[in-house]
């Protein structure tokens, strides 16, 4: 019995120190899955920051998209006019030069305009593409445009 007994208590430290070293590796595990979860949820915030700053840049590169269509849209009608304009003008200098041979300066300020306009008509098609190059040159054209105005109504 004593033998019995010995053998019994060798067997329960045996699983005592058997249940201390699992009770152990749990307790690592435990804090091993702690640790994971917590860098899990870190990678998880950082994702979701990542997310938002994509959404953001989407949502300003459509921003801008939509602001560069809406440019070209205004070009291509700036040009549209600019074309319209410069027609105008080639019949406008036709005129002067068939019916008003006295006026030399008009002439030559229709010249310089239709130079200007065909300048900037060339520009235009390539500031539609480039969507807002040419501009200075666009107003320098409609001051010509005002001062022809002005000296075919004298």
């Amino acid at each position: 019995l004593k033998e019995e007994n010995a053998i019994l208590r060798s067997k329960i430290n045996k699983l005592q120190i058997l249940s201390e070293t699992q009770a152990d590796k749990v307790r690592k595990l435990e804090k091993k899955l702690e640790e994971t979860k917590i860098k899990e949820e870190k990678e998880a915030q950082d994702l979701e920051a990542m997310v938002q700053h994509v959404e953001q840049n989407l949502q300003l590169m459509t921003k801008r998209a939509a602001k560069a269509e809406s440019s070209a849209a205004r070009l291509r009608q700036e040009n549209a006019q600019l074309q319209a304009e410069l027609r105008n003008c080639r019949l406008e200098k036709e005129a002067l030069r068939a019916g008003q041979a006295g006026l030399a300066a008009a002439r030559q300020n229709a010249e310089v305009a239709l130079q200007h306009l065909l300048r900037v008509t060339t520009s235009s098609r390539a500031s539609i593409r480039q969507l807002l190059s040419g501009a200075e040159s666009l107003q320098l054209v409609a001051d010509l445009l005002k001062s022809i105005d002005r000296i075919s109504e004298v």
